[in-house]
């Protein structure tokens, strides 16, 4: 159970590509996220490179960039205290306001959205 005494935090580490949940100070689970449309040519592949946040204005014919959120994880120790939908809830916030669509490949966040359907305008299909 969390206390009143501790601070959450969810923050875009984005030279880690992903998002850090932090309870105070410590870092207890991460998203971690690509956007293949920003990997630079000849890059190998987990190498991904999110433009400056928040992107500029979509402009005509401009798509908002579409990020894969991979995968959601939680320091063991921490586990099953609702955490993770936390982190999954302010990163789905995050990249609302960055402008971005969201892949959920990660398992827990299909559900998470599925569970909450005020992120649904975020969701692209995940291929295949």
């Amino acid at each position: 159970m969390l206390t009143d005494a501790q601070v959450v935090d969810v923050i875009d580490n984005a030279d880690q590509n992903r998002f850090e949940l932090r309870l105070s100070g410590d870092l207890v689970g991460i998203l971690g996220y690509f956007d293949l449309a920003d990997t630079p040519p000849g890059a190998g592949a987990g190498v991904g490179v999110v433009a400056a946040r928040p992107p500029g204005p979509k402009g005509r014919g401009r798509q908002a960039p579409v990020v894969s959120f991979m995968h959601t994880v939680i320091v063991e120790d921490f586990g099953h205290r609702g955490l993770a939908a936390l982190m999954v809830g302010r990163s789905l916030d995050l990249a609302r306001g960055y402008g971005w669509k969201v892949r959920p490949v990660c398992t827990y966040v299909q559900r998470f959205v599925s569970a909450h359907p005020e992120y649904r305008d975020l969701v692209v299909p995940v291929d295949g």
